[in-house]
């Protein structure tokens, strides 16, 4: 189940949303999560569905490897289908006792799952078509005018980036402590749901030692290294907007501008 997170991970590729620059890339993401909340009818959810279908077809990441990052949320999802499900009033379809499910409901719950789905797709393909180091260059530039204003833009880019990119280290070292455990006659997997919550806990005392051992080595290698960061901070590759650039920011305008004109059309009518 850990193994199955993908945010944070970067699968490697030369496809044209991966050679996209990071800054674009972040905007788009950050657009495209803005107009999944302005949609609320099943075209406007069509359309935001095609365009991310698009997305992770010119991407050539497996969509099953995509996917798979849905497992671990799903009782998030499943949660959040209930709740919107049993608690919106409205015509009611179906009524038992105290439990009332309506056709509002109904409506709300399928689309806030649909919603929440997307929405974590569309992070995911961030990051899993940027390189880290790419992704840190990128926010620090999208920040970089607040430094004005004495915001540490390097320092807030990399610290992001770190806890982005050392999500799959931290999933794969608590697989490690789970499998070491259950040889020990641990279980994670019997009883109820709380039981099973409550056979995590002796996970957490291992796992923030393994944290604070990676973050010592990870200090310990970048002063090594003899890295400072800021303003002295030179850059290999420099980030240069190309056409492709362009044609990704005039595409992602247009996919904005006909959800924002479909759902004032659907609020009109």
């Amino acid at each position: 189940m850990l193994r199955d997170i993908t945010l944070g991970q970067y699968y490697p590729g030369s496809s044209w949303i991966h050679r996209l620059d990071p800054r674009v890339k972040i905007l788009g993401t950050f657009a495209y999560i803005i107009t999944l909340f302005l949609v609320k009818d099943f075209l406007g959810f069509a359309i935001a569905v095609g365009f991310l279908a698009l997305v992770i077809a010119v991407s050539k990441v497996p969509l099953r490897f995509i996917l798979r990052g849905l497992k671990p949320i799903f009782i998030i999802i499943l949660f959040t289908f209930t709740v919107n499900m049993f608690m919106t009033k409205g015509t009611t379809l179906v009524e038992w006792g105290f439990i009332r499910i309506s056709e509002e409901g109904l409506y709300n719950a399928f689309f806030m799952g649909l919603r929440l789905v997307l929405l974590i797709i569309g992070s995911s393909l961030m990051t899993l078509t940027t390189k880290p180091i790419s992704l840190t260059d990128g926010i620090e530039r999208l920040l970089s005018p607040f430094r004005r204003m004495g915001l540490p833009a390097h320092e807030l880019a990399m610290m992001m980036t770190i806890a982005l990119r050392f999500i799959p280290t931290l999933l794969e070292e608590t697989d490690k402590i789970m499998k070491a455990q259950m040889a020990r006659g641990a279980d994670f997997e019997s009883g109820n749901l709380l039981k099973r919550a409550k056979s995590l806990i002796p996970l957490l005392v291992p796992l923030f030692i393994s944290a604070f051992r990676i973050a010592q080595d990870l200090a310990m290698a970048m002063e090594a290294r003899c890295y400072r960061g800021g303003e002295q901070r030179t850059r290999m590759h420099s980030m240069k907007f190309a056409a492709r650039d362009g044609v990704a920011a005039l595409l992602m305008t247009l996919f904005v501008a006909l959800v924002v004109a479909q759902a004032n059309w659907a609020a009109w009518w």
